[in-house]
């Protein structure tokens, strides 16, 4: 869950984005995996999937780097946050999110997908649990 405030918005990198509404200094948590909330799908289950169900799952959902057996699907709109080569959050760490510098309001929260793909992730490709 994004524990800092945001809004979606049209996104210069691809559709929608996550904009902070506030400023965030470095350092900041800015999410941090609640499983409350946020999903975790046994792998099984989704690639029995097909059709939109599948397709939304491909596009929001990552695997969970704790165990290969599932992927995280996140109830917030961190799942809207946009991969950047010179992201803005670092999401390293499985379970948590912190700025990886100072954010000001109004500008797009950003990470590198590459941490959830075990072989990198592909830009223009589909983005597949």
């Amino acid at each position: 869950m994004l524990l800092v405030d945001v809004y979606l918005d049209k996104s210069p990198i691809q559709g929608i984005g996550v904009f902070a509404k506030n400023h965030i200094p470095r350092g900041t948590l800015v999410w941090k995996l609640d499983p409350r909330y946020d999903r975790r799908i046994e792998v099984e289950t989704y690639e029995r999937e097909t059709g939109p169900v599948k397709a939304y799952l491909d596009r929001y959902a990552y695997p969970d780097r704790r165990d290969p057996n599932y992927i995280v699907f996140e109830a917030d709109d961190a799942r809207y946050m946009n991969h950047d080569d010179d992201p803005n959050c670092d999401v390293s760490s499985p379970e948590e999110a912190y700025a990886l510098r100072d954010i000001a309001a109004g500008e797009e929260m950003t990470c590198d997908y590459n941490h959830f793909f075990e072989t990198g992730f592909d830009f223009l490709g589909d983005r597949h649990p």
